[in-house]
């Protein structure tokens, strides 16, 4: 087999290079041809998939978290050429909120599945805003839980721990705001405090946001809180 594997040095607790030292003796031991890069920049996984070779590639995989993946599966269906590989992560972030719905936040056992040839089939929600237009597999955030992803990449120097800290300055904050949301035909205008749009059970540090969820229904379920609530 022959793989592609983006390392993400920044991903989590800066821990990545410690992760690929644990897994590459699983793929050193079934002769697996591994070609290792490391990003430099952020945005560098997603060019990289835009544009890496994949003719005689068996999947491209990465070490690091859901921002990692999120800029892969992007930079796939960015490419001119229309081509597609099976995609591998093996946990390295904060979150990893897709690989705990997978039962795959242990890097040994998830560098093993890869290496077994295990692939599922996920959905991915398309997300348009004006011309841009970009991919989710996990999560579409709107309202307090934008806020709270923003303040916690602010703080990404505190690790996984920087999530709850951003909850709760934002709940404190209590911001809501207007909006008009419609689902399946129906239209709700309404303050809200947030909206979440899940296809994954688990978001962040392993809160389990949607707990109906599942990765290959062809849904996504929507986590509403209105406006005007209490603390």
């Amino acid at each position: 087999m022959k793989f592609v594997l983006v390392v993400n040095p920044r991903s989590g607790k800066k821990q990545s290079n410690e992760i690929l030292a644990m897994v590459k003796p699983i793929f050193d031991t079934t002769r697996t041809e591994l070609t290792i890069i490391e990003t430099a920049f952020p945005g560098h996984a997603r060019e990289l998939a835009r544009h890496i070779e994949l003719d005689e590639l068996d999947g491209l995989l990465a070490v690091g978290g859901d921002g990692t993946f999120h800029e892969i599966v992007n930079g796939i269906f960015d490419r001119q050429d229309g081509k597609i590989v099976p995609l591998g992560m093996i946990p390295g972030g904060s979150g990893n909120s897709l690989l705990r719905d997978l039962g795959l936040t242990d890097p040994i056992h998830a560098a093993a599945a890869i290496i077994s040839g295990h692939t599922r089939s996920i959905d991915l929600a398309r997300i348009t805003m004006n011309s841009v237009v970009r991919y989710s597999m996990n999560l579409i955030g709107w309202g307090l839980v934008t806020d709270v992803g923003q303040r916690a990449e602010a703080l990404r120097w505190l690790g996984p721990s920087r999530y709850t800290i951003s909850s709760i300055i934002e709940i404190l904050g209590k911001k809501d705001r207007a909006a008009s949301l419609i689902v399946d035909n129906r239209t709700f205008v309404d303050r809200f405090t947030f909206v979440v749009a899940c296809n994954s059970v688990h978001i962040g540090k392993g809160m389990k946001m949607a707990p109906n969820a599942r990765l290959d229904d062809g849904l996504i379920d929507l986590v509403i809180v209105e406006g005007n609530i209490t603390k």
